[in-house]
């Protein structure tokens, strides 16, 4: 079901939009879901988009992962102070809830809840979810040495690492022990190496195939 993306700010959401106004048009029983970060809202699209998705009462569930920064800049300085995301966008008509985004059980709730809401109402929803970046705006580094963001509010973010405290309920509540935990991150770190190494050792496809499966003008 994953239709594709974008790398620009913003753009995955009209195009989620017209998705979920396809599957309106052919009266599918589902529903959309587009991921985006706080920098997306500073766009006008986003604002377009959910105007046009709660007009249209189509069956998508917008999820903002609000880490605070957009690049380089926090929130403060793009948007005007006080300004909660969840709250300007129940201002046009949709339903909206905020959550701790680092809080795994509680995203999951929250999320099934939004599933079932869109299908049996058959309009659109939106979750603001409260997170942080670990590293780098684009790349595997850490960045906290240029100067936007301190090295205090990092290691405060740190301490609410959303797998690290699953992990704990998971062991407080005896629902797996640590030798299970190990044995998964194993298999997962197994998997990914796995994938790295497949990209890598591929070869590169024949120049002959750029043009397969693309529209054009007749």
């Amino acid at each position: 079901g994953m239709m594709g993306t974008s790398a620009i700010v913003a753009t995955t959401i009209p195009q989620a939009v017209g998705y979920a106004l396809a599957i309106k048009m052919r009266k599918q029983k589902t529903a959309v879901i587009v991921f985006f970060g706080d920098g997306a809202t500073d766009e006008g699209v986003f604002h377009e988009s959910l105007d046009f998705a709660s007009l249209k009462n189509l069956n998508i569930l917008f999820v903002c992962e609000n880490n605070a920064y957009s690049v380089y800049s926090p929130l403060k300085v793009r948007q005007p102070k006080g300004r909660k995301i969840h709250e300007m966008v129940a201002a046009m008509g949709i339903e909206t809830k905020h959550e701790d985004g680092n809080d795994v059980r509680k995203v999951n709730q929250l999320t099934k809840h939004a599933i079932s809401q869109i299908k049996k109402t058959g309009a659109p929803f939106f979750i603001e979810l409260e997170t942080y970046r670990w590293r780098e705006h684009c790349g595997p580094n850490f960045d906290n040495d240029i100067g936007y963001r301190s090295e205090d509010e990092f290691l405060e973010w740190k301490k609410r690492d959303p797998i690290k405290l699953f992990e704990k309920k998971l062991l407080k509540e005896k629902i797996c022990t640590k030798g299970e935990i190990t044995r998964i991150n194993k298999e997962v770190l197994g998997q990914i190496k796995e994938a790295f190494d497949f990209a890598k050792s591929s070869p590169f496809p024949d120049p002959s195939e750029a043009f397969e499966s693309m529209f054009a003008e007749s």
